[in-house]
């Protein structure tokens, strides 16, 4: 795929094309910022209509594709293209690693979607872009997220504060062990 003239990798599963948010997603990404459990999990991103659901792809997800060559991916179903979620690698302040982060739509949940692009991805992050670790982070009663980063292989560390947060979350990492 390409955004802004560069030829970014996109990914393919079973069901799912995986592949870099673009402008073009900005409706749905308005929607998901806004679902009751990216609200309760994730936080308020203050994200209130499209048009700033496109300043946010652009300002918070385009600056990390581009120095990095990954970032957050749009989840569409293979059968009929419609956008579930997102799933994506992220460099985040005030965290070690590279954290690997998912979010459905309510009607999407618990249908596999997470995990297999999850899996996608988590693979690509050691075999393609060569990282030395994969973490991930959730809140403590976020019990399906927990369970997924646990089945995707990750396994607790501890808890951490991130920075101008006050509430705890649950650390969880997994080294690469293949040699690069």
């Amino acid at each position: 795929m390409i955004v802004d003239g560069v030829r970014y990798h996109t990914f393919e599963t079973e069901r799912l094309f995986i592949r870099p948010c673009v402008l073009d997603d900005a409706e749905f990404i308005f929607k998901l910022l806004n679902c009751e459990s990216w609200l309760k999990y994730i936080g308020n991103r203050n994200v209130k209509s499209v048009e700033e659901a496109c300043n946010y792809i652009k300002t918070k997800m385009y600056p990390q594709l581009k120095r990095l060559g990954f970032g957050n991916y749009t989840v569409i179903r293979k059968s009929d293209n419609t956008k579930l979620g997102t799933c994506g690698l992220n460099d985040r302040e005030g965290l070690e690693g590279i954290d690997i982060g998912f979010a459905f739509l309510p009607q999407y949940e618990g249908q596999g979607y997470a995990f297999e692009s999850a899996q996608k991805l988590k693979t690509a992050g050691f075999d393609l872009f060569l990282l030395t670790e994969i973490t991930g982070i959730t809140r403590p009663d976020n019990l399906p997220s927990r369970k997924l980063l646990e089945k995707i292989g990750l396994h607790f560390d501890k808890c951490i504060l991130l920075p101008n947060d006050q509430e705890k979350l649950m650390f969880y990492r997994l080294e690469n062990n293949k040699k690069n």
